[in-house]
Parts: C-alpha cells; structure tokens; sequence
C-alpha cells in the first residue's frame, strides 16, 4: 500500500507534459521536506525554473546521487537547459555539479564573484610590484599574466561571474548581494529574479545577506514582488527575529505569495504559515509553483 501511495504522489508531483514555451512553473528538485514520494530528501537546495521559453536550474543541491536520482524522476532534461543559476559556494547548493557538469559540461553557469571556486580573476592588487626584489622573489618573473582565474574543484565548468545585476535574458536577472552576517561574511549570493504579469518572481539560495535585503535589490527591478521561493535562512533565528523578517515581506516589502524551503527553519514556516495563510505555497522536494 505504501509503494501504490508513494507512487501516485510522484505522479501528481510530476511536472505537466507541454512545450517549454508555455510552461510558467518553478519544480523544487532537492530539499529535505515534502510530500510523500520516492523522490529522495537532502539538505540542500535545488530548483528548475520554466518560464518564456527558457529552462533555468538554479542551485544542484548537497549530494549528487541524490540530485540525479531526482531529476530523473521528475523527468527534468539537463541536456536542455538555456542557463543555470549557482547561489552560492556551500556544499548543500554546489555538490550536483558534479552530475550536471557529465552530462551537459558546456551550459553557462551564472556565480557569484569568489576568492575561489568558480574561476573567478584573482584580484590584480595581489600581484602589485615591489621595486628592489631580487628576481626570484618576483610573481611570475614580473610578467603577470592577462588572465589568472582562481582554481576550482569543476575544472569543466562553463562558469560566468556576476557582480551587481546581470539581465540574462529579456525579463530576467541575476542579482548578486554580499552577507554581513557572523559565519559568512562578505560572502556574495546570486537571486533570480523574473518580470511576471503580477510582479517579480524571487528565487532564493539561502539567503545569507537577509531575504529582505535580497527582496529590496530586486524591488530595483520592479517594486511588485509577487513571490519568493527558497530558503530564507532562519534557522537557528530567535523568534523575534524571524517575525521581524515576516513583518518585512508582509508589511514594508508587500510580497503577495511565499514560498519558503530548506534552511527558513520549522519556525519560520510556522510563523510565515500563520502570516499569509492561503497564500502561503508549500515548496518542499518535487512541489510545482505555478506561476502568472
């Protein structure tokens, strides 16, 4: 009996059949709540994004058996994706990489500006010259070369680096903000944001700098935010905190939906569950958010 269950709840969570063009809908592929399903559960985050005609993954999630397994299940071709979207450096949004890098090593993957990681150009201020030094104690000889990216553990990765906003295609974008928060200081974090005909559709990593911080640079691109999906960060927040956050989408930001996964915490949902009620979308692994 549990098997028949199980089987019919991935059939109703199974993306709709139809033309990438009319599909309007984000699929959470990795998080670690959710319906009943043998779809497989993780902390970490993953997301497939179908708007205007284009295919966007965002985030791949923390284990890449796992991520793989699931978007096999949920019928998700990788081999057809237009972008994808990288939040940030930590293991619980990066490990599917591996997977998505062997079976479509040519995408372009959007990331954030690091020290590391994602190729990004060691800062030129490294290799500022001393005059004096013998030649051994030269950087390079004293010829610097034109382009020196940092290391990173996917040498095949096809990787863009955004700083500020980026428009990646007509009506969306790519938005970097920086955390200012004890654990991640400084650490930069890629949103996607897309122009609905009812506002902005948000998709967030975990939201290191602050969701509302996240919202308020997107709201440069259009004050209306309709929804945002992902996690928002909270746990291990005191109460307090997290109805500060609910106070800022509901009352300063005015997000019309929600839809909170991965790190917003049990608390989060519950508080942000009584805040907006019906208008509250469950997001775990494998749910569809529709879209306008």
């Amino acid at each position: 009996m549990k098997s028949l269950l199980a089987a019919v709840a991935v059939l109703l969570l199974l993306p709709a059949t139809g033309s990438a063009q009319d599909a309007k809908r984000i699929t959470t592929i990795s998080d670690a709540f959710g319906s009943m399903s043998t779809l497989r559960r993780d902390w970490g985050y993953a997301s497939f994004v179908e708007y205007a005609g284009k295919r966007i993954l965002f985030d791949t999630g923390n284990n890449a058996a796992v991520f793989a397994h699931n978007v096999k299940l949920l019928g998700i071709d990788l081999t057809r994706l237009d972008a994808v979207v990288i939040s940030h450096r930590h293991g619980d949004h990066t490990s599917g990489l591996t997977h998505l890098l062997e079976v479509n090593p040519g995408v372009r993957i959007y990331a954030p500006q690091e020290g590391a990681f994602f190729k990004g150009e060691v800062p030129r201020g490294f290799l500022k010259t001393e005059t004096g030094l013998p030649p051994e104690l030269r950087y390079f000889d004293g010829q610097a070369p034109d382009s020196l990216p940092t290391g990173t553990p996917w040498e095949k990765g096809n990787f863009e680096i955004v700083q500020g906003m980026k428009e990646i295609f007509p009506g969306m974008y790519v938005l970097s903000t920086r955390s200012q928060k004890p654990g991640t200081m400084e650490m930069n974090e890629l949103s996607l944001a897309l122009k609905t005909q009812q506002g902005l559709a948000v998709v967030v990593g975990c939201s290191h700098p602050g969701v509302e911080v996240i919202l308020q640079a997107a709201a440069k691109i259009d004050p209306q935010i309709y929804t945002v999906t992902g996690g928002f960060h909270l746990v291990m927040s005191p109460r307090e905190e997290v109805v500060r956050v609910a106070d800022a989408l509901q009352n300063a930001l005015k997000v019309e939906r929600i839809a909170p996964g991965h790190c917003t915490s049990e608390l989060g949902f519950s508080i942000l569950l009584d805040r907006y009620k019906d208008r509250f979308d469950r997001a775990g692994v494998g749910s569809i958010i529709a879209l306008p």
